[in-house]
């Protein structure tokens, strides 16, 4: 469900979800691509719960503000040599090597991101770039999500996990108990990618944003406020295509 507010001269969109009642609070996110999500008890009448995001628009602005400030020097990808680009936290510079006989390949090596390719389309180069992301990203999350679950005791069985590209989030809780990881996420720090495990492994025992939910985090990454924010400044980098 759209809904959208007035703040001085400007108009805030955002979308609500209805979630079970076990709480009574209405919680506002603030998205790392600047998308503002609500989540409310599913008895709550909507007029209550727009007027609820009405009494923090303040917060949402300024929040959308250094979101705008944020991604105002963030130029759109255009997959040539020279480019940097993250993996796992680190800075790698691009080098696109071009060859009519070049067998397709992505590598690190010696501080660099090598892309051998027969074409510099920017378009072939970005899909060869995003297959390496996937398939590293399915290693690298299969052994944190691993050491991740070793560190919570109330587990009764080992979650899964898919790779599921997403706009909004850097990660996701199926009903059925599969996590849900964006692919982009393994150009984040290793610490901020153990965070968001813990986050949606908490979901799994409290599926919303309860107080419950937050506490559970804390006992398991009590500087989450900190990955959390190292995270949504470099979304801009980590999610610019």
């Amino acid at each position: 469900m759209r809904r959208s507010i007035s703040y001085g001269e400007e108009r805030i969109g955002f979308s609500i979800q209805f979630v079970p009642k076990t709480t009574r609070r209405v919680s506002i996110h603030v998205h790392p691509d600047g998308a503002v999500h609500v989540e409310a008890p599913s008895d709550s009448d909507v007029a209550e719960v727009v007027a609820a995001v009405r009494r923090r628009a303040r917060w949402i602005w300024q929040r959308l503000c250094a979101y705008r400030d944020r991604t105002r020097h963030v130029l759109p990808r255009e997959y040539v040599s020279g480019e940097t680009h993250f993996y796992l936290g680190k800075r790698y510079v691009l080098k696109v090597i071009q060859h009519p006989a070049a067998t397709q390949s992505v590598r690190l090596l010696r501080g660099r991101l090598e892309v051998r390719t027969s074409s510099r389309d920017a378009g072939k180069v970005r899909s060869l770039l995003e297959s390496w992301y996937r398939e590293h990203a399915e290693a690298v999350f299969a052994r944190r999500l691993s050491d991740c679950i070793a560190k919570v005791r109330w587990l009764k069985s080992n979650p899964g996990f898919r790779l599921l590209a997403m706009k909004t989030q850097w990660g996701s809780c199926s009903p059925k108990g599969e996590l849900l990881l964006n692919p982009l996420l393994v150009k984040a720090p290793g610490h901020c990618v153990d965070y968001v495990i813990f986050h949606e492994l908490c979901h799994l025992k409290e599926h919303n944003h309860s107080p419950r939910f937050y506490r559970l985090l804390s006992a398991l990454v009590p500087d989450w406020e900190k990955r959390k924010t190292e995270l949504d400044e470099l979304a801009e980098y980590i999610l610019n295509r």
